[in-house]
């Protein structure tokens, strides 16, 4: 089996990816096809005996858009951006010529019925046609910068594939050819002097409604692509992390090359504050190094000779020389790069409830139509009267309602989220989050602060806490060690004093030492103070109780005893628990997922309330635990802020990053909690349901005013004397669009603040 990636572009909505898969996958020999709308992609697995990349090509042509064979390079390059750019740009240009002729049609049509001054070759019975033709004019344009919605709505019709383009193409088609034809009977009223018949057909015209239909239609679609564009950013930003240069010692010279010249045994030179560039063994030197990006761990990693080093992380402190192991696309980076194009390629496409009743509705009212003619012109034999029934099934049909009912509730719904804080960068997003059963919670910067704080202070044998902190402070101020940085940021918030330090010394692994008036003075773990022979046996079992509790304990001992443990910690944020509670009373399942250590994720969980936790994972097993809980049938959102999170969170169904987090995160997920609140996660959610309560409501009345009008549009009622004509079936097509258009706003006024 074979598994190739292709570029596929074109596709504007969710209904336009099943299209895409349903054409290929009838193909002989595909096994399986996934594409992602977000990245403009296609993976397909295929039996290569049976077929190849052109006929796959051809299938996605031929559905209507457009295909070629992705690069070999997996890191996100220029030309893929450039793929999303001219979509973007394609997109816009679309927009700008159907605004700019969707005003003044939209003006001329109604305008004198709403009191507008007109200009005067478009007033009065002798300008009847001028009148008309205008708006045929207007109209044009806007059809042709939007014949895609005609090409691929039509395509599928005849394929018995009906979506949301076949309503709008027909819509509009109805309405413009209803227009062609009231121009010719106007024309035939003016030649025989019939006022009353030009009349009734200036009236009559419906041609606005066309280029209403695909202006507005337009502006959301516009509005998607602009949002897909994001997912390149993120990946963008992940290549960025890894510097563009490194120093690499060759024949005993040092020199600065570009990182791609880079080859395996290469010796590399990472200094304090920059960033390692491959992946490699440290040969030479000892380090913290800090690897939050990729671990999520909040304390810097210890690294001496033989430790394992990765690119994109950052050297704190020390001096190291590096043996390179991994180059290119074997690096970590690069694969965590390569996950998020996968994930955005895998993941699962959403089924639109308007398209599914498109599916049903457009054959039945096509089919009414028909009918409705043949009926009418087998009792008259009069073609025109047998038309204008016709025509009205359509023009009532027109899916203005139908094709408003999702967005303008997404639209509310979306507005009213960033009014609390709550970004949702998708419609699917929102569509999404109110079927999530499973919420992942990343726990550093999430769960908690995402930074160490002092949170205890013990002292023993009578020492004043106040010379304990003096001694921490003045001791650390002089270190280059993260630990000790915590220390001091607490001393100068509490305005410590500072003592003078007679000397210093930094015991790698272990801590610091130091004279202060001439006493020796110890800092560090329980390492240091065995070493120095001090006794400590009646402290240790309170260390090891903090230890327990997630909290890193740092002794201060003199040269006979210890006098002091300090603790730093990742401080739980304050809404932490009760946003955690408050997802449980949802019936919500919440799982806490973390790079950090056992113990330190146990005293977390039980801090928190939380029932579950996975600790100790790297970034590609975050991403395999959730889609573990989607094989078991479980909707996952994931919750999270760092780097290390960007794979977990395009995995998901619904990905939430913290405001607060990084710029590749927050690209990365669907949502994005601008506040830093977890509880923002429980009014996503509540917000969520109510818009998809509110999208089924528009559902419910845009389509039951269409199935209403239809039997009277049709004559049914004729012999009662009911007839609907095609001025009422208009009618009847905008007052449902209202209907729509106020109920969004209802949900708008349930969450004013």
């Amino acid at each position: 089996m074979e598994k190739v990636v292709y570029n596929v572009t074109g596709m504007t909505c969710s209904s336009c990816v099943a299209q895409v898969e349903n054409s290929v996958k009838k193909l002989d020999g595909v096994k399986d096809v996934a594409v992602s709308l977000l990245t403009n992609s296609m993976i397909v697995e295929y039996d290569e005996a049976l077929v190849n990349n052109n006929k796959i090509i051809d299938m996605v042509v031929d559905a209507g858009y457009e295909s070629s064979v992705k690069g070999e390079d997996k890191t996100a390059s220029k030309s893929d951006n450039n793929v999303i750019d001219k979509e973007i740009k394609e997109m816009k240009m679309r927009l700008w010529v159907s605004m700019i002729f969707m005003l003044p049609l939209m003006y001329v049509g109604m305008g004198e019925m709403v009191g507008l001054p007109m200009p005067g070759f478009l007033v009065g019975y002798e300008n009847s046609l001028s009148f008309a033709f205008t708006q045929f004019i207007l109209v044009l344009p806007i059809m042709y910068v939007n014949r895609k919605y005609f090409q691929i709505g039509f395509k599928t019709l005849f394929r018995r594939q009906p979506n949301m383009d076949s309503l709008i193409a027909i819509g509009s088609t109805a309405a413009v050819l209803y227009g062609i034809y009231a121009i010719y009977i106007i024309g035939y009223g003016l030649a025989i002097g019939d006022q009353a018949l030009v009349h009734a057909y200036t009236m009559n015209l419906y041609i606005e409604s066309a280029g209403t239909i695909l202006g507005l239609i337009t502006l959301g679609k516009y509005l998607e692509v602009a949002a897909k564009g994001k997912t390149s950013d993120a990946i963008q930003k992940l290549v960025d992390l890894s510097p563009k240069t490194a120093q690499v010692v060759r024949d005993g010279v040092e020199l600065e090359i570009l990182v791609e010249d880079i080859v395996l045994g290469d010796i590399v030179v990472v200094k304090p504050g920059s960033i390692v560039p491959v992946d490699g063994l440290v040969i030479e030197g000892n380090t913290f190094i800090d690897e939050s990006a990729l671990t999520g761990e909040s304390l810097p990693v210890e690294k001496t000779v033989g430790d394992k080093v990765v690119g994109a992380t950052i050297n704190s402190t020390g001096f190291v020389k590096v043996e390179v192991t991994h180059v290119g696309e074997d690096t970590t980076l690069a694969k965590i790069i390569e996950l998020v194009e996968n994930a955005n390629t895998t993941k699962a496409p959403i089924a639109k409830l308007a398209d599914q009743i498109a599916g049903v509705f457009v054959p039945i009212v096509i089919t009414i139509a028909i009918l409705t003619f043949a009926i009418w012109f087998m009792v008259t034999g009069d073609f025109a009267r047998s038309l204008a029934p016709a025509i009205a099934v359509l023009v009532i049909s027109c899916p203005c309602a139908l094709g408003l009912a999702t967005p303008v509730a997404i639209m509310v719904g979306t507005g009213v989220g960033a009014e609390h804080g709550i970004l949702f960068k998708t419609a699917e997003a929102l569509e999404v989050l109110h079927k999530v059963d499973t919420v992942i919670l990343d726990k550093t910067g999430t769960i908690t602060e995402g930074r160490l704080d002092v949170m205890d202070i013990v002292t023993f044998n009578n020492h004043d806490e106040k010379n304990v902190l003096e001694l921490f402070v003045s001791l650390e101020k002089v270190s280059e060690h993260p630990l000790g940085q915590a220390i001091v940021a607490y001393g100068e918030e509490n305005n410590v004093n500072l003592i003078d330090v007679d000397s210093f010394e930094a015991i790698v692994g272990q801590g610091i030492e130091g004279k202060v008036a001439g006493n020796k003075y110890l800092i560090g773990n329980k390492r240091l103070i065995a070493s120095n022979n001090i006794d400590f046996e009646g402290v240790l079992n309170i260390a090891d109780d903090f230890a327990r509790e997630g909290k890193t304990p740092i002794y201060l001992a003199n040269e006979t005893e210890v006098m002091a443990i300090l603790t730093l910690a990742d401080k739980i944020k304050e809404d932490s628990k009760v946003a955690i509670a408050a997802m449980q009373d949802l019936g919500i399942n919440v799982v806490m997922l973390t790079g950090d250590n056992l113990i330190t994720a146990e005293a977390i969980k039980n801090s928190v309330g939380i029932s579950e936790v996975v600790a100790e994972v790297m970034p590609d097993e975050k991403e395999a635990v959730i889609a573990q809980y989607q094989d078991a049938g479980h909707t996952v959102a994931m919750v999270g802020d760092g780097i290390n999170d960007s794979i977990a969170l395009v995995r998901a169904d619904v990905g939430i990053a913290i405001g607060a987090g990084s710029d590749v995160a927050i690209e990365s997920a669907d949502t994005v909690l601008m506040n830093n609140k977890l509880t923002d996660v429980v009014s996503a959610i509540k917000i969520s349901n109510d818009t998809i309560k509110n999208i089924k409501q528009n559902l419910f009345w845009a389509f039951f005013y269409n199935t209403l009008g239809i039997p009277l549009a049709a004559g049914v009622f004729a012999g009662m004397g009911l007839m609907l004509s095609p001025t009422f079936a208009a009618a009847a097509m905008s007052f449902s669009s209202v209907s729509v258009v106020l109920n969004a706003l209802r949900l708008r006024l349930k969450y004013r603040k």
